[in-house]
């Protein structure tokens, strides 16, 4: 029986072809072979690779755009730069990056003034009065996303000797003091002269501070220009600037992609909810913003208004009309603290459809009482219209001055603090309400990094005020505003306040502009139909 099974078999091998077994016996020995060698050419190529770039891959590299080496986003240089393929292998920023921090790897050793050869190369101005808790957070955010260059008007805590020591230390940041030198230089503004800003003159608190920015914004441009900045943009120091949108999360990248025809760029605001009302560092503490009109459905803004204002006089509790860029060229002028113009021509102005300013307003508890301090206006219904613009600013110096503790931190709480988590939950999944974790993140990894405490250690003892004088060289320069401490706008004497208010009446004689744009609210119910209907 066996022979007869083996006979059998041989048979049916001598009946097939001798070229059909061998193929088929060469294609499953070759298959076997790739099958073999494949996993292991990938795992020895995987291995390589590793080796070559210093390890296992950190997962926050994700943040990185393609290509780079743990770079941080927003401070390698862009494919469009000229700078990028010089510094392809030896970015600033690579030398920046190598630390070993566990929530962000790319601060230790980093020299925020490497920026040099960065373009465009942008400028913040500012005028301050905060403290190095509110100020170095603020500018060393800036610093990760491209900003090189800060100017800084400073009064208050901002120009004590202990705060501003630190400041001066600090590459790329120049500090203006408000001195006797400073307000003779700005004395001789056109500004004064003109009428598009005569609105605002000679009224107290907001008004007063609103004047005193744009002359200083307006000594900022020469300032900016004599440093070889491209782009200007003034922002409060409890501001900032959240460049989504852009290829990285980068605000010279966003710059960058903007047409050369393009004169200034607005970002529309977002305001902070604040979810506590125990917040020490808005910074560090705020990830939940309402966002701007600008980037809402109408029919969302409108249909959600009465859930987004909770009984506030209007849907954010300040200013809705956005911050602005400029491209710094000739005849450049600020517009108010909230835009820019040009004295030539009307700029060409685009509003940006992602990218927006992250305003931290009324984040604290304490900002009631601070805003109270700053203002001597009786707090009377009538008397607040003369020192506060906006509405909700009104009944907060109201409730600030005339209501105990107590019953400050319960309209605090009904207010401005977001407590119901249905109500809130609700307009998180309309887009009304939406969370940012970037600047957080950022602020907490440089905190974390020891960034702040090491600038403040290694600050000279000793200050010079008198070096910022050189920089004043401005024909451009601008008349003063009153000092906080005087309860009205007498400068320059009588005799120079006459001759203002001559030159502002005699407007067949001077030059006629807009008038500037203030700070404005969104949109409110009443506006509907007005806006629906363009």
């Amino acid at each position: 029986m066996p022979n007869h099974h083996q006979h059998h078999l041989q048979a049916l091998l001598r009946s097939t072809p001798p070229s059909s077994s061998s193929s088929a016996h060469s294609f499953t020995s070759k298959l076997l072979l790739l099958l073999t060698i494949l996993p292991l050419t990938l795992a020895a190529l995987a291995f390589v690779l590793q080796w070559r770039g210093g390890g296992l891959t950190d997962p926050t590299t994700r943040w990185a755009p393609p290509g780079s080496q743990h770079l941080f986003p927003g401070m390698d240089p862009s494919p469009l730069s000229p700078t990028a393929h010089r510094h392809s292998s030896s970015s600033d920023c690579v030398n920046l990056g190598r630390g070993s921090s566990p929530s962000f790897p790319y601060y230790q050793g980093w020299k925020f003034d490497s920026v040099a050869n960065l373009r465009p190369k942008i400028c913040i101005t500012t005028s301050t009065s905060a403290g190095l808790d509110q100020i170095l957070p603020w500018m060393f955010y800036h610093k990760v996303i491209g900003v090189s260059t800060f100017l800084l008007f400073v009064e208050g805590k901002a120009a004590s000797p202990d705060v501003s020591k630190v400041l001066e230390s600090i590459p790329g940041v120049k500090v203006i003091y408000r001195t006797k030198e400073l307000e003779e230089q700005q004395a001789k503004s056109r500004i004064w002269n003109e009428t598009w800003l005569s609105s605002f003159f000679y009224k107290p608190c907001n008004y007063e501070l609103f004047v005193k920015q744009s002359l200083n914004m307006e000594m900022a441009i020469v300032m900016a220009r004599d440093a070889g900045m491209e782009w200007i943009i003034h922002l409060d120091t409890d501001e900032l600037l959240h460049p989504a949108g852009a290829r990285e999360y980068s605000l010279r990248q966003l710059l960058l992609d903007v047409p050369g025809n393009v004169d200034m760029v607005i970002f529309p605001n977002y305001e902070s909810s604040v979810e506590r009302e125990d917040v020490k560092e808005p910074f560090s503490e705020v990830s939940m913003f309402k966002r701007n009109y600008d980037h809402l459905p109408k029919d969302t803004y409108f249909g959600m208004y009465k859930e987004s204002t909770r009984g506030n006089p209007n849907y954010f509790l300040t200013y809705g009309n956005g911050k602005s860029a400029a491209r710094i060229q000739d005849h450049l002028r600020p517009n108010g603290a909230h835009r820019w113009h040009n004295y030539m021509k009307t700029p060409n102005e685009i509003k940006l459809e992602e990218a927006a300013v992250l305003h931290y307003t009324y984040a604290k508890f304490s900002d009631l009482t601070s805003r109270r301090d700053r203002c001597g206006c009786k707090p009377t219904k009538e008397d607040v219209k003369r020192c506060f613009m906006l509405e909700f600013d009104r009944s907060a110096f109201i409730i600030a001055s005339t209501a105990t503790e107590e019953e400050m931190l319960n309209w605090y709480r009904e207010h401005i603090v977001w407590g119901d988590k249905d109500i809130k939950m609700k307009l998180l999944r309309k887009g009304i309400l939406t969370r940012v974790y970037a600047p957080m993140a950022i602020i907490q990894g440089l905190r974390e990094s020891g960034v702040f405490s090491s600038v403040i250690a290694s600050a000279p003892t000793t200050l010079s005020k008198e070096k910022f004088l050189s920089s004043i060289v401005s024909s451009n320069s601008s008349r003063a505003v009153a000092s906080e401490s005087l309860p009205s706008r007498k400068i320059g004497g009588r005799k120079g306040y006459q001759a203002t208010l001559r030159k502002i009446l005699d407007i067949e004689s001077a030059a006629s502009y807009e008038a500037a744009v203030p700070p404005l609210s969104p949109p409110g119910m009443d506006d509907d139909h007005l806006i629906l209907d363009v």
